[in-house]
């Protein structure tokens, strides 16, 4: 449904659209959009949030399917600290952090790259850090079928640093979980290997 709302303008057209829109929205902010230092803020904005949201133009599902090969191993494959930038949609302000992510096999692994990537496909879109995880656990699920998926993810969300309750060392986490990963052992383990240090 987004990436299809996003191809109805090319690149080019919308960053028009967008630059001119933003050079509205200084002036209504009560500056000048033609004062030197802002002349090329309006179209710098807009690419930046091109950027910020290309994940609509994703298929996050196609990374994973794409690299996908038959192996009998069975036993928890984890990949931590995965960094993730994203733009909160009720303030168009920047979260960031760490997610963890891991998966048991069923027959079947993916490139581990292919994880990160996943992240950031969603992570590039307006987003709620719940429905982020959700989203990277169910897309995993859905693609690979293994025994059970396990997402955490830690955040800082400016939203809360920089305006509301000015709150600067408040860290979000969420967690969601599928299949084996229900289980407390399962799950324990998982807790312990991404809160280990590896020296």
């Amino acid at each position: 449904m987004p990436a299809s709302r996003k191809s109805k303008k090319s690149e080019s057209t919308a960053l028009s659209s967008l630059t001119s829109k933003f050079k509205l929205i200084i002036e209504e902010l009560g500056e000048d959009p033609q004062r030197e230092g802002l002349i090329k803020t309006p179209e710098r904005v807009a690419k930046s949030l091109q950027f910020l949201t290309q994940g609509y133009s994703q298929d996050p599902a196609a990374m994973l399917k794409s690299a996908t090969f038959t192996e009998e191993h069975d036993q928890m494959v984890v990949v931590k600290n995965i960094e993730v930038f994203s733009l909160c949609e009720h303030h168009l302000l920047p979260f960031f952090g760490k997610a963890h992510i891991a998966y048991i096999p069923n027959g079947k692994l993916v490139g581990l790259s292919k994880i990160p990537r996943v992240v950031d496909a969603f992570a590039r879109r307006l987003q709620l850090q719940e429905r982020l995880t959700d989203q990277i656990k169910n897309c995993i699920q859905k693609a690979l079928n293994p025994l059970g998926v396990a997402v955490v993810i830690e955040a800082n969300h400016l939203c809360m640093v920089m305006r509301g309750v000015q709150k600067q060392n408040s860290i979000t986490t969420t967690s969601s979980f599928t299949g084996a990963f229900n289980d407390n052992a399962t799950r324990t383990e998982f807790f312990k290997i991404i809160s280990a240090r590896l020296s």
